[in-house]
């Protein structure tokens, strides 16, 4: 038997593998895009196989595909969304700008299993069926941005803001040194420094819930320029109420087609809220990385999970590896959104020529802070250990406590008694008994490291 068959398309004859699912358009594509070896996304051919689906249903109700055509076309789309034809969908990622290939390999393969199943459909004809890859290209990014974010990304900060939060409720009376430049300050509680992480998150949430508002609004209908040629005026809407019905998500049509297909904006926003949870991200995990390093020569405020092996050549290390995996996440989402940024400035006229590279560089960003986000919560914040005696040394000697007793013996007094115990290495409460002259029991009350991450004025005036 031969191992290849011959397919044809408008370009004329062509050999394609003989257990290939696609035709002649897709093979075109796969020997001129031999580039990186990356294919199109998981999660964006989910959203092709879900688009073709429902603008089968539409179609078929507005009275424009066969309800047989139209029954065969969503069992086998509904197929390809659910990920049992990937390897079926071969084309580089670096391809045409507008995604026509992908769009024209997800139309063959879907025609294809059609006809295996007793159903002959055309690709072009019946399943892009009022259609053009101008508009299922951009829809499809922001069908699988919107579904991945909300299916993983939200779920997964909500799981690591709970449990930051849980962490800062057991840790709310510990308190520790603060640090501003990396230097000694006032102390502040653990929970009131893991509150931090969990309220740059819920904005972070809250950022990314809004462009997804956004994302939600389909260009489906506009076809090639957003004039919606050869497509019924109600197939944008009801395409979107029955991908709302497929995924459980409120799609919505756009108001303007020409915006969603000639522009990027909605996937230049979200992105760009990607990048700030990734600045967020990166904050967190350096902030874990300084509090549990040493354990000795560092800081060693807390004790990480052991997870591996630190070291090839120094036995007995262990390093803050989930931390770093996190912060390297960060700097790719952060490269990503450069690459989304340049891409989305790339809509000439009426389309955007650099649609499959926001589509892989979108939908990485979004799986890497999902993936990355849970493993932070469940390998590191929620089993660190905290080092009271460690954190009670630094607190007892630190000279920045005097800070309190500013109201009670002036700023200029203040200095000199921070100087003395930093130079002599004694503890600030042991100085001050010698420079204020304060009683002792006085100088425990302003100088306890608990009552000051309260906030507020200690003492009394000190005239002036």
């Amino acid at each position: 038997m031969s191992q290849f068959r011959t397919e044809r398309d408008s370009m004329g004859e062509l050999k394609v593998p003989a257990e290939a699912l696609y035709g002649a358009q897709t093979q075109r594509a796969v020997d001129n895009f031999p580039i990186s070896g990356l294919a199109m996304p998981r999660q964006f051919i989910r959203a092709l196989g879900l688009i073709k689906s429902a603008a089968a249903q539409a179609n078929a109700d507005l009275g424009h595909l066969a309800q047989d055509k139209a029954k065969a076309i969503r069992v086998q789309a509904e197929r390809v969304a659910k990920g049992e034809f990937d390897v079926h969908f071969p084309i580089d990622v670096f391809q045409t700008g507008s995604g026509t290939s992908s769009n024209m390999n997800a139309n063959e393969v879907i025609a294809h299993l059609c006809a295996q199943a007793g159903t002959a459909v055309h690709p072009n004809d019946d399943v892009n069926n009022g259609q053009s890859s101008n508009d299922v290209i951009p829809t499809a990014i922001q069908l699988s941005a919107t579904l991945t974010a909300s299916e993983q990304l939200l779920p997964a900060l909500a799981h690591l803001r709970q449990v930051i939060d849980a962490r800062a409720a057991e840790l709310a009376s510990v308190a520790k040194t603060g640090r501003t430049h990396l230097m000694d300050a006032m102390p502040v509680t653990f929970g009131q420094e893991l509150g931090c992480w969990s309220a740059q998150l819920r904005s972070n949430i809250a950022r990314i819930e809004s462009a997804l508002s956004r994302t939600r609004l389909l260009p489906q209908g506009g076809t090639a320029v957003g004039t919606g040629i050869n497509a019924d005026a109600q197939l944008g809407p009801r395409v979107c109420a029955e991908l709302a019905k497929l995924t459980g998500v409120r799609f919505e049509s756009a108001d303007n087609y020409f915006e969603g297909i000639s522009s990027q904006d909605a996937a230049v926003e979200l992105s760009g809220q990607l990048k700030t949870l990734a600045v967020t991200l990166t904050k967190i995990a350096n902030d874990l990385r300084w509090m549990n390093s040493g354990p000795l020569a560092g800081l060693g405020e807390i004790e990480l999970p052991a997870l591996q092996p630190g070291s090839s050549i120094m036995p007995g290390k262990v390093n803050p590896v989930i931390p770093e995996a996190m912060a390297m996440v960060c700097a790719q989402v952060i490269g990503n959104d450069a690459t989304i940024t340049i891409a989305g400035q790339s809509g000439n006229f009426q389309l955007n020529v650099m649609l499959p590279v926001i589509a892989l560089n979108l939908l990485q960003s979004i799986e890497l802070l999902a993936n990355a986000s849970r493993l932070l919560a469940d390998k590191s914040i929620a089993g660190f250990k905290v080092r009271e005696d460690k954190i009670r040394q630094a607190l007892d000697k630190n000279p920045i406590l005097v800070t309190a007793l500013n109201a009670v013996i002036g700023y200029d007094k203040g200095a000199a008694t921070a100087k003395q115990a930093y130079k002599e290495g004694r503890p600030i409460l042991d100085v001050a008994l010698e420079t204020t002259g304060l009683p002792r029991e006085e100088l425990q009350k302003l100088l306890d490291p608990t009552a000051l991450t309260k906030g507020g004025i200690h003492g009394g005036s000190a005239g002036g």
